[in-house]
C-alpha cells in the first residue's frame, strides 16, 4: 500500500497542469451550463416572490358601462372570485393631451389601498386629499418629481361637469413617486395590462397604442362632493387578488387552468377580464427567461460534447504514458482493479473540483444575469430559491462519462502483459499523405512543412479531437455574435439579451482557450523525445517552436472553417427555440471577426507554451527504451 500510494501521489505531481487542465475545463463547462440553465428558475422563483409579496392582482375586471359598476355586478363578481379574495375598487382614465400623447390616471382608495401595493422609491404614504402619486420615470414614462405641482383641473376638462370643476381644488402635489408591480418593464407599455400575443416586442406592444407621458394615483376622496361626499366619477376597475397567494407560480400549467376557468365564469355582457398573461411586464419577463433557458439547452449539448471529447482525450492520452508504471504494478501482484483505481481517482478528484468550484461560478453567473436584465426590467427583489437542476444534470453526466471512459480504457490496458506493457509502442508506420498524392504541390513546400504536414495528418485521432474541440469552440463563439447580432442591429431582446450574448462569446473564448492549451499540453508532453532529437540536431528555439505551432494554428485553421457548419446549425436551433432569428440576417463582419477570435485565443495559448516547450531536458527525454 505504501509503494501504492507513493505512485499515486509521484503521478499527481508529474502531471499537475493535466490535473488543472482538467480541473478548469469542468470549472468553466459546468459553471456555465447552471449559471445560464438557473437563470429562467430564479427569475420565476423571484417574480412568484414579487406576486406574494406586492399583493398583485390576478384579474382586472374592467366595466364598459358608461355608469360603471353596479353594486349587483360587484356581488357576482365576489361570488365568482371568492368572498375571501382581496378586492380593491377604482377608477381609470386616459386623458390625451395632444400628438396622440396621454396621461393615465388612477382614482383609488389610498386609505385601503391593499392590492397592487406599490413600492416608494421617492417620499411616504400619504393621506391628504391633495397629495398624489406618481409612476417612476422609464424609457416610456417622463415622470413627474417629488413636490412638483400637477394641475388635475386642465386634466379632467370635458370629463368632469364644467360647474363641478369650479367647486373643486384640483391643484395637487406629488407626495412620493412610486412603482407599481404591474409596470416593472423599462422598455414596453406602461399600462396596467396590455393585451399582447405573448411575444415581448415592445414594437408591437406600443406601435397602436398612445404614448402614455406620466401615470398618476390619485386618492378618490378628492373628487367627493364638498357636501355630500358622493363621488363624481364611478368605479370602472376591480382589482381582484384571490385567497390562495400559492396559486401563482411564475405562469404554471396549474394557475392557467385556474385564470381560464375564472374567467370563463366572470366573462359577461359589460364587462371585461384582464390577467397577468395580458399584463406586458409580467409576460415579457416570464418569456425573456424562457428564451435564455432555450438558449442555455442548446449550448448545453456544445460545451457538454467539447468537454466529453477533451476529458475523454486526456484520461486515456495519460493512461498510454503510464503504461511502464502499470507494467510494474501488475508485477508486484497489483490487481488489474486497484491498479485502474488510480486512474479513477485522478479523475475523479479533477471532475470533483471542478464541479464543486462551477457551483459557485454557476451561482454567480445565475445572479450576473439576473443583473444584466435590470437593463429592461426594474427587476423584482432577487429570490433566495437555488435550483439545481441544471448543475446536477451536468455534474452527474461529466464525472460519469470520465469515469466510465476512464475504467474502459484502463481495463483495456491491464489486460495486456507487462512484458507488452514495458515496451513503447511502437510508432505509427509512415505513409504517404494526401498532399504527396499531388506532386505539383508538395515538390514547392519546404522541407519544414512537408514535416509538418506530415505530423498533422500521420496521427489521426489527435488531428480529430483537435479540429472537433476547436469546431465546437468556434460554432459557439458565432453563436454569442448571432446573438449580439439581433440586439444591437435588430433590436431584439434590448439589454437582456445582449449581456447572455456576451456572455456566450466570453465563456465560449474561455472554453477554447482551455481546450487548445489542454491538447497542446499533452501533444508536446508526447513528444518531449522529438522535441529533444530536434534541439540536439542544432534546431534553433525558435525553430522548435514553430515546428509546434505551425501545427497549433493548421488544426486551429481547420477547426474554424468545420466551426462555419456547425455554428449555422447551433444558430438554426438558438434561431428556432427562440422563434426569431434567421442565418442571412446575420451581419457579414461576425463571420469574419469569428475566426479572428479563435486565431487569437490559439496565438495567446501558443505563446503560454513556449516556455514549456524550449525548456525540454533533452538527457532525460532521450533516455527511452530502443
Amino acid at each position: 500500500m505504501k509503494t501504492y500510494l507513493k505512485t499515486l501521489a509521484r503521478m499527481f505531481r508529474k502531471h499537475l497542469m493535466r490535473f488543472l487542465s482538467l480541473v478548469f475545463m469542468v470549472l468553466i463547462s459546468i459553471g456555465f451550463i447552471s449559471g445560464i440553465g438557473s437563470a429562467q428558475d430564479k427569475i420565476n422563483s423571484s417574480l412568484t416572490d414579487y406576486y406574494k409579496k406586492q399583493n398583485v392582482s390576478d384579474f382586472i375586471v374592467r366595466s364598459t358601462s358608461e355608469s360603471g359598476f353596479t353594486q349587483q355586478t360587484v356581488e357576482n363578481l365576489k361570488s365568482c372570485f371568492g368572498e375571501k379574495s382581496e378586492y380593491d375598487l377604482g377608477f381609470q382614465l386616459d386623458v390625451h393631451t395632444g400628438e396622440k400623447r396621454s396621461v393615465r390616471l388612477y382614482f383609488l382608495d389610498f386609505e385601503n389601498w391593499t392590492v397592487n401595493a406599490p413600492t416608494f422609491i421617492e417620499g411616504e404614504k400619504q393621506n391628504d386629499a391633495h397629495k398624489i402619486y406618481a409612476e417612476r420615470s422609464d424609457n416610456v414614462i417622463n415622470g413627474y418629481t417629488l413636490g412638483e405641482e400637477a394641475d388635475l383641473g386642465a386634466l379632467l376638462q370635458g370629463v368632469l361637469p364644467q360647474p363641478l370643476l369650479g367647486m373643486l381644488n384640483l391643484k395637487v402635489e406629488v407626495a412620493a413617486v412610486v412603482q407599481s408591480p404591474l409596470t416593472f418593464a423599462l422598455d414596453g407599455e406602461p399600462s396596467d395590462y396590455a393585451e399582447l400575443d405573448g411575444t415581448p416586442d415592445t414594437t408591437a406592444a406600443t406601435k397602436n397604442l398612445d404614448v402614455l407621458e406620466n401615470i398618476l394615483y390619485i386618492p378618490k376622496s378628492l373628487i367627493a362632493h364638498p357636501l355630500t361626499g358622493a363621488e363624481f366619477l364611478p368605479d370602472n376597475a376591480m382589482y381582484v387578488a384571490v385567497e390562495n397567494r400559492n396559486t401563482f407560480s411564475a405562469f404554471s400549467s396549474a394557475y392557467k387552468s385556474f385564470v381560464n376557468a375564472k374567467c370563463a365564469a366572470a366573462q359577461t355582457d359589460g364587462i371585461k377580464v384582464l390577467t397577468l398573461y395580458d399584463n406586458y411586464s409580467f409576460q415579457s419577463l416570464y418569456s425573456y427567461g424562457a428564451k435564455v433557458a432555450d438558449i442555455g439547452y442548446v449550448i448545453m449539448v456544445a460545451f457538454l460534447l467539447v468537454t466529453a471529447l477533451v476529458v475523454f482525450s486526456t484520461m486515456t492520452r495519460l493512461l498510454d504514458e503510464e503504461r511502464s508504471q502499470t507494467a510494474c504494478l501488475k508485477t508486484l501482484g497489483y490487481s488489474p482493479i486497484s491498479i485502474v483505481s488510480k486512474y479513477l481517482l485522478f479523475a475523479l478528484i479533477a471532475t470533483g473540483i471542478g464541479g464543486f468550484g462551477a457551483y459557485f461560478v454557476g451561482l454567480g453567473l445565475t445572479r450576473l444575469i439576473y443583473f444584466i436584465f435590470n437593463y429592461s426590467f426594474s427587476m423584482p427583489p432577487i429570490s433566495l430559491h437555488v435550483a439545481m437542476v441544471f448543475y446536477v444534470i451536468t455534474v452527474t453526466v461529466i464525472v460519469l462519462g470520465t469515469l466510465l471512459a476512464t475504467a474502459i480504457s484502463g481495463f483495456k490496458m491491464t489486460s495486456e502483459r507487462p512484458a507488452e506493457l514495458l515496451r513503447p509502442k511502437p510508432p505509427k508506420a509512415g505513409k504517404k499523405v494526401i498532399l504527396e498524392k499531388i506532386p505539383f504541390l508538395w515538390k514547392r513546400l519546404p522541407f519544414r512543412y512537408k514535416s509538418t504536414v506530415r505530423n498533422v495528418l500521420r496521427f489521426k485521432s489527435r488531428f480529430l479531437m483537435t479540429v472537433a474541440a476547436v469546431a465546437f469552440s468556434t460554432a459557439l463563439v458565432l453563436v454569442g455574435l448571432a446573438l449580439l447580432d439581433l440586439c444591437i442591429f435588430h433590436d431584439f431582446g434590448s439589454g437582456a439579451i445582449m449581456g447572455i450574448a456576451a456572455l456566450v462569446i466570453v465563456f465560449a473564448g474561455l472554453l477554447n482557450v482551455v481546450v487548445i492549451y489542454t491538447l497542446t499540453n499533452i501533444n508536446i508532453s508526447e513528444r518531449n523525445r522529438e522535441i529533444a532529437t530536434l534541439m540536439v540536431l542544432g534546431y534553433q528555439n525558435g525553430e522548435v517552436t514553430g515546428y509546434i505551432y505551425r501545427e497549433i494554428f493548421i488544426n486551429s485553421f481547420i477547426g474554424v472553417l468545420f466551426g462555419y457548419p456547425l455554428s449555422c446549425l447551433l444558430n438554426l436551433l438558438v434561431f428556432g427555440t427562440m422563434g426569431y432569428g434567421t442565418l442571412a440576417g446575420i451581419t457579414w463582419f461576425w463571420w469574419l471577426l469569428t475566426p479572428l477570435i479563435v486565431m487569437l485565443f490559439t496565438g495567446l495559448v501558443a505563446l503560454v507554451l513556449r516556455r514549456k516547450i524550449v525548456k525540454v531536458d533533452m538527457n532525460e527525454s532521450l533516455k527511452a527504451i530502443e
